[in-house]
């Protein structure tokens, strides 16, 4: 039988240190094969929900399963393999400088232990598709910010995730790239991988039609396609 939720929170609290919580209270599950937006104004806890759905943070308290194993209970020499099947996009990239574009991209299917044909072959493919048939060599510091990105990008999808977390992957490029990455990430999801894409670009909330969760002092509620924050009827409604 499937599994119905790949992503579940229940009453998750975040704090740093002893300052206040970032996070409070964050209730919600993702089906297998959903996408969501994420968004909220800067310091409403973005990157901080990211960061415990790619395990790089622990919660406070309450509780937190990915593909239906509580995260607390997971054996630490386990965890490696459960990284492996959440493909992160970084808002700062986190290209290795002194790899090319190829070698950076193929690191997970390196890691995975892929062969070295079917690696070029994938990767060259896939960066292609994103528009950098004329960079497969080149290395990061040669490239633009929304070239890197791309890299970044193609990356975090080379293997095939059953989780995409991408953290304002459209940030620094054009309208035209930004929109071809994000047929990259639907076709991704039709083919069974959970999206969580966070952005401010209302634009693209605008043209793809997805749900989105949103972060209000570290609060989340969850709006239906074609709602917003900003609409009254949803001003009271309860957080999920």
């Amino acid at each position: 039988m499937p599994l119905q939720n790949v992503i579940e929170f229940d009453a998750v609290g975040l704090r740093y240190g002893q300052g206040a919580e970032v996070l409070r209270d964050v209730s919600f599950a993702l089906p297998a094969g959903s996408f969501h937006f994420l968004t909220g104004e800067s310091g409403a806890g973005k990157t901080s929900l990211l960061s415990l759905l790619y395990l790089s943070q622990s919660p406070t308290r309450g509780h937190v399963r990915l593909f239906g194993k509580a995260v607390r209970d997971i054996p630490r020499d386990d965890l490696p393999d459960i990284r492996r099947k959440i493909g992160v996009v970084f808002q700062d990239f986190r290209l290795l400088d002194h790899l090319s574009a190829v070698d950076n991209v193929a690191l997970p299917l390196r890691v995975a232990g892929y062969d070295e044909s079917e690696i070029r072959k994938r990767v060259t493919e896939l960066l292609m598709w994103v528009g950098l048939g004329a960079h497969l060599n080149a290395k990061p510091p040669t490239l633009s910010g929304g070239q890197k990105q791309s890299v970044a990008i193609a990356r975090a999808v080379i293997n095939r995730p059953l989780i995409l977390l991408a953290d304002e992957p459209t940030g620094n490029m054009d309208d035209r790239s930004a929109a071809r990455l994000m047929r990259l990430f639907v076709e991704l999801n039709r083919r069974g991988t959970t999206v969580v894409i966070a952005t401010h670009n209302e634009g693209l909330i605008r043209t793809f039609p997805y749900p989105r969760m949103h972060l209000t002092n570290g609060r989340l509620t969850v709006y239906p396609v074609g709602y917003s924050p900003e609409q009254p009827v949803f001003k009271e409604a309860g957080r999920v």
